[in-house]
């Protein structure tokens, strides 16, 4: 390829490059490092080895450094500042992987309607979903009459409660997460498979009227919980599509940049389990405390959360 069309077909790239670290408090700069350094690199290389202009060697060297100092600081920002992630960088992974957090929802919240509709009109339906002892559990688990509802417990202590949904959420997370390293296979089938055995058992728990005791327990962790769920579904899908359309990457060089932009994401996904573990443990399995109390701070930390993963996309509409 010639100079001249090889500098026509990267000067847009280049130039947004440019511009972004001329201004560092912009938006959306730690999307333009993460997605175009190994790019910057790779027309850096291909320039050298076709012994190009020695004038577009030396910018394209610049740019190289330019963005490894501000990618180095970003980084760095990032790991000491917990206040900074939680307000602009998680945020901004939301956004930036909004497609795949949309897929992801869907493939997760479609089996589930389905499978509560078919589980509350069938009483048969949910043991295609769950053996008999498992069916029995889980009604044991939201019986009306328990003390504790939720699990059934293996000591009487909230704190190991706690441990224990710390250790079973994150579990469920990475097997989402991972599964997207057979090109997306096994997250969409985490995502489908955990979206119709909650909807199962919301279908069926629904239709046996224990819906004072199971709603009340799941709407307040629910809300970090399932959204925790479809984000880890989104960072599976976002390697998954790396793997499947590397685009001018070899496949390993594209995963690597695919993982680099849901670092992040990751990192929120295991804050959002926590405190969803903390409630569960804490506050979900109380059995003294008021129905509507539990709705009430349930609906309010649904809107929070929500209105949370969408802050990105107002700061980057700005």
């Amino acid at each position: 390829m010639k100079q001249q069309l090889f500098e026509a077909q990267h000067e847009d790239t280049w130039a947004r490059i440019e511009e972004s670290l001329g201004k560092p408090g912009k938006a959306d700069n730690s999307r333009i490092l993460s997605e175009h350094y190994l790019l910057l690199c790779h027309h850096l290389a291909i320039a050298q080895e076709r012994m190009y202009d020695a004038a577009l060697v030396e910018r394209l060297n610049r740019l190289v450094l330019d963005l490894y100092r501000e990618l180095y600081r970003y980084r760095s920002e990032t790991r000491l500042n917990l206040y900074a992630f939680v307000l602009r960088d998680f945020p901004h992974a939301i956004y930036r992987l909004r497609y795949y957090v949309l897929i992801a929802a869907l493939l997760f919240v479609l089996p589930l309607l389905i499978a509560g509709t078919w589980t509350y009109f069938d009483d048969e339906a949910v043991y295609s979903l769950m053996d008999g002892s498992q069916v029995r559990d889980v009604e044991r688990m939201y019986d009306p009459e328990a003390r504790k509802l939720g699990r059934e417990r293996e000591a009487d202590t909230d704190l190991f409660m706690f441990g224990f949904y710390i250790k079973n959420n994150i579990s469920v997370a990475f097997r989402c997460f991972a599964g997207g390293m057979v090109v997306g296979i096994g997250t969409l089938l985490v995502l489908l498979f955990n979206g119709m055995f909650i909807g199962g058992i919301a279908g069926h728990l629904t239709r046996l009227d224990y819906v004072d005791t199971f709603y009340p327990f799941v709407i307040g962790h629910g809300s970090f919980e399932l959204t925790a769920i479809v984000f880890s579904g989104a960072a599976g899908l976002r390697l998954g599509y790396a793997i499947l359309h590397p685009g001018q990457f070899s496949r390993l060089d594209a995963l690597r940049l695919a993982g680099r932009d849901v670092i992040p994401m990751l990192y929120g996904i295991v804050i959002m389990l926590i405190v969803a573990a903390f409630l569960e443990a804490f506050w979900s399995s109380s059995a003294s405390l008021p129905i509507a109390v539990k709705y009430s701070v349930g609906g309010l930390l649904w809107a929070l959360v929500l209105g949370y993963c969408f802050s990105g996309w107002r700061r980057e509409s700005r």
